[in-house]
């Protein structure tokens, strides 16, 4: 099995934290969306995924490259543990709360986002640093506050999720972006004690093969 990533990818981040929860080894090929004008525009990658973005998980003779896809085929074929419920009204809330991080929250965060503020809108870094910010917190509020209903040691009850996948990443771009995650005291201390698993520590974007920041993970 391949995935292809960025070391500070949120989308590839997700896929990491479920490939360690579930024990799947795999080999970790590393796209950089910054060096050479973005090389996920290369030839050889844009014949691995003609949308030019990472994630892309290749199994086998099967690739994927969207991360909720992604998350879905391995709950199929590698499903211990589970991270989406098979079935009743916890399964939909999973994935109604994974869908308001991946689908409304973090679209308007991501690099080419960012890039388009600055290279075609004329925004300088403090109006892009702004609009990251209002739209994360205009997420992060409502979010929060549906997860004060759900949560309990995890964002849904006792289990670890979907939710829990998509959140930690989500939440590491806020912080990146100096949003104060105070104000949001749910998905704070959900942040805070996820990351205290080894399969969400190991996947941060820090502990990455191409990460610059070269910080081992006993740090």
């Amino acid at each position: 099995m391949k995935l292809y990533g960025y070391w500070r990818s949120s989308a590839a981040y997700r896929v990491r934290i479920a490939l360690n929860l579930k024990k799947i080894p795999y080999e970790y090929c590393a796209v950089n969306l910054v060096k050479d004008g973005g090389q996920q525009h290369s030839e050889e990658f844009h014949r691995i995924n003609v949308n030019e973005l990472v994630p892309v998980l290749v199994d086998g003779g099967i690739s994927i490259s969207q991360s909720l896809t992604i998350l879905d085929y391995l709950d199929e074929q590698y499903p211990e543990p589970m991270l989406i419920p098979l079935h009743g009204e916890v399964r939909y809330k999973v994935k109604e709360l994974a869908q308001d991080i991946a689908v409304d929250i973090h679209p308007l965060n991501n690099l080419r986002v960012q890039q388009y503020l600055i290279n075609h809108a004329e925004f300088d870094k403090q109006d892009e640093l702004d609009w990251l910010r209002h739209w994360i917190m205009v997420g992060f509020s409502a979010l929060d506050d549906k997860l004060r209903h759900t949560a309990g040691v995890y964002s849904v009850g006792a289990q670890v999720s979907l939710v829990d996948v998509c959140l930690v990443p989500q939440v590491y771009n806020a912080l990146r972006f100096d949003v104060d995650i105070s104000q949001y005291p749910t998905i704070e201390r959900l942040y805070y004690s996820l990351n205290e698993i080894s399969a969400f520590m190991l996947a941060a974007p820090q502990y990455q093969p191409d990460s610059p920041i070269k910080k081992p993970p006993s740090e």
